[in-house]
């Protein structure tokens, strides 16, 4: 399939999308329903097209081809650049781009792009929301207490807390919307993984949310790496000796929630309080303790979410007989 194929480079941007093909060659057409249908037209049974993931703007289009059954296959966009750079190409135009993108393809061991189901992707879309609500919530929170730190009164002071209620009402608001997609298709899964003890029922909802209900993953390594919770050491020969960070790609809400649920988790879980304990018994810092307790506690989900078995406390593994 994949030597037959005609491959396709797609370079996306907000208004236009500029396409790539041995066979037609380089087409600019505009990003909506019109210039899908167009670009259509100028497709094959063979053609197997590859975008970037550039935030919003790939996904109609990526839609409408995988409705006409057209293979599409959706890329990290620094893998696409780390490419153009080995290749040596130094110009940057939408056209060179979308040929560079099919030479990838042709190049490289390509995904078939599936979309999320549409609970998983209404969900996404209000975390986003919330985390940003929840951003400009703080930054009003700190306004006032530098307001009210410096003995200010009036009006202003008043207009502040009316805003930071409204934020927390709207938070609250798309948070029950949430729970209840959650539960509607992932109820059992969501008590599930609330039954860790550590993790809440909101930090639930955002693993659930953020991993297609961890159906995209087959290890709990991966699911790490896409959080960035997983290590990056920086060494080379005898001059680099760099520490050791985690690479804190993904998502930040979600890395922030497993970091708080971590000290509860070092007090009542015990496989995550040994861990710790462990860590820290070792001389090393308390912090990155805490970072391998995050990394226990997706380990746990992860396997629970497979399972379909609730938590249990007293669960130890098997003992390997050497």
């Amino acid at each position: 399939m994949h030597k037959n194929s005609e491959f396709i480079g797609i370079d996306v941007s907000k208004d236009t999308f500029d396409v790539w093909s041995p066979v037609f060659g380089h087409q600019s057409l505009d990003n909506n329903e019109k210039g899908f249908k167009e670009f259509q037209k100028l497709t094959s049974k063979n053609a197997w097209c590859v975008m970037e993931s550039t935030g919003s703007y790939h996904q109609q289009l990526a839609h409408y081809l995988y409705t006409k059954q057209i293979q599409v296959s959706v890329v990290n966009p620094l893998v696409v650049k780390r490419f153009i750079q080995m290749k040596l190409q130094h110009n940057k135009t939408d056209k060179s781009d979308a040929k560079m993108i099919a030479l990838f393809g042709q190049e490289q061991p390509l995904d078939l792009w599936v979309p999320d189901p549409k609970y998983i992707e209404e969900c996404k879309i209000l975390n986003t929301s919330i985390a940003l609500y929840f951003k400009q919530s703080t930054a009003l929170k700190n306004k006032l207490h530098s307001l009210e730190s410096k003995g200010s009164k009036g009006i202003v002071l008043q207009s502040l807390k009316r805003q930071i209620k409204q934020f927390q009402k709207e938070i609250s608001i798309l948070e029950t919307r949430v729970e209840s997609l959650i539960k509607e298709h992932e109820s059992e899964m969501l008590t599930n993984i609330s039954s860790i003890s550590g993790i809440g029922k909101k930090t639930a909802m955002m693993l659930i949310s953020n991993t297609y209900a961890f159906k995209s993953f087959d290890h709990y390594t991966q699911v790490s790496a896409y959080f960035g919770l997983s290590p990056i050491e920086r060494t080379s020969g005898s001059s680099i000796r760099g520490r050791s960070r985690i690479s804190k790609k993904g998502n930040p809400a979600v890395r922030n929630h497993l970091f708080m649920c971590s000290f509860t988790a070092c007090q009542y879980n015990p496989q995550c309080k040994a861990l710790y304990e462990r860590i820290v018994a070792k001389g090393k810092s308390k912090k990155l303790a805490l970072i391998a307790v995050c990394n226990k506690l997706l380990k746990q989900s992860f396997a629970i979410a497979k399972s379909g078995i609730p938590y249990d406390p007293k669960y130890r593994s098997r003992p390997v007989f050497q």
